[in-house]
Order: C-alpha cells, then sequence, then structure tokens
C-alpha cells in the first residue's frame, strides 16, 4: 500500500511543531512521552484471548453485540478516542479507504469505536461519509476489559479545561479516561487473532498487517479441506 497512516499522523504532527505555541506542544509530546513509558503491555488485550460477549451502541441507534460481529466470520475493531481528535480524523477516513472497501467484499465487519456517546460520536461518520461502523462502549467497558484505557495526566488536565468544560464533558462521558489506539481482530471462534495497541495516539497500525491477520483467517477453513 502506498499510503502510510503513520506518515500522515507524522505530517500532522510537524505541523503542530510549525504552529502551536511551545507550551502547549510541550503538554501534548509529554503526555504521550509518558504513556509509551508507564505502558503496561501485559495488561494489553492479546492473540489468543477469548472475548466474552459485549454489546455496543451504534451511533445510528441500536446495538450490536459479538454474536452479531461473528456470526459469519472474523470482525475487526479499531478503536479511537472521540470524534473531535485530530489524529482520528486521519486515521478512521485512512481505515475507510484502505480497510473498508476490501473487508466489505470479503463478509468481513469494520467497525470503528470510542466511548463517546452516540449522539455526539456520529459527528465523524458524517463528516467523513464512513460506510464503516461507528459504535460506542458505552462506559469504556470493552476498552477496560481490553486494558487499553487512559486517564489525562494534570497537566493534560489544565489544558483541556482551559479550552472548555473538560474531555468528559466533550465524550459525554464524564471522566478523563480514553481508550489508547487498538486495532483487533476476533475470529469466529471468539477468539483474538490480532491485537496491536498504541500508547501513543499519534502512532496507529497501518492497514496491511490488519488484513493480513483476517486473510490468514479466511484461508484457514480452505487450507484444512484442501489437505488429504
Amino acid at each position: 500500500m502506498s499510503e502510510s497512516l503513520n506518515r500522515l499522523l507524522a505530517e500532522l504532527h510537524a505541523e503542530r511543531e510549525r504552529t502551536w505555541e511551545p507550551a502547549a506542544l510541550r503538554v501534548n509530546v509529554e503526555q504521550r512521552r509518558r504513556l509509551v513509558e508507564e505502558a503496561r503491555a501485559e495488561r494489553f488485550v492479546k492473540a489468543g484471548e477469548r472475548v466474552e460477549p459485549f454489546e455496543l451502541l451504534r451511533v445510528e441507534g441500536g446495538r450490536l453485540t459479538l454474536d452479531e460481529l461473528v456470526a459469519n466470520g472474523p470482525a475487526v475493531l479499531v478503536f479511537f478516542r472521540f470524534a473531535g481528535c485530530p489524529a482520528c480524523n486521519i486515521a478512521i477516513p485512512y481505515y475507510q479507504r484502505n480497510l473498508q472497501p476490501i473487508l466489505h467484499a470479503w463478509g468481513v465487519p469494520l467497525v470503528a469505536v470510542s466511548p463517546q456517546i452516540p449522539e455526539r460520536l456520529g459527528e465523524i461518520k458524517s463528516r467523513h461519509g464512513l460506510t464503516l461502523e461507528v459504535a460506542s462502549d458505552r462506559d469504556n467497558a470493552l476498552g477496560r476489559r481490553f486494558g487499553i484505557l487512559y486517564e489525562f495526566d494534570e497537566p493534560s488536565r489544565r489544558a483541556s479545561l482551559a479550552k472548555g468544560p473538560g474531555i468528559g464533558a466533550l465524550t459525554g462521558t464524564g471522566t478523563w479516561e480514553l481508550p489508547q489506539p487498538a486495532a483487533i481482530v476476533i475470529g469466529r471462534d471468539r477468539r483474538v487473532h490480532f491485537a496491536e495497541v498504541s500508547p501513543d495516539w499519534l502512532v496507529r497500525t497501518e492497514a496491511l498487517p490488519i488484513l493480513e491477520a483476517v486473510r490468514a483467517l479466511l484461508e484457514a477453513p480452505r487450507a484444512l479441506r484442501a489437505t488429504p
């Protein structure tokens, strides 16, 4: 694939270096650095783990369950922070362009997941004309189970409050918790077959490894049938 998500995110950071006030840039960089340094990778969701039933809220209304997602094969979840997050507005359209057409042709659901309440989360779907599913993880329940949540540090809280009522009001969750970017492939067997979590929200999973993981799952039954 010629398009790189992480190149796009690096360009976003370079633009911030050119245009942001040094103090604001320092808060952003320091929180990301701290999250990387303090990451507890052993708590992150991993390939091989069984996924217990869960329920997400569709932004259009209604519910989306694990049983629905894997009824006919694997499903892909990409976790993002909230509809107004600049990096997410690069990442989710990237997945729309580079994952959604192929996964749709394979009959594999792609769901972008955020804890933001559905009434506000739908904004990102309409803004970019997304055909992939966008769903709310109420109370960060699935993100917590997957071990991918983080909380704003104190400088980031002050910076958020200086701009308005804080991230909890923006998302509608009332908390300082957000998910770290993550890409997860769940098989029909309700097990995780691929998981990548990034503590730094300006580093995210490219499309190719996700497609390779899904392709391997789809080809496995055919390989078994072909075995003499």
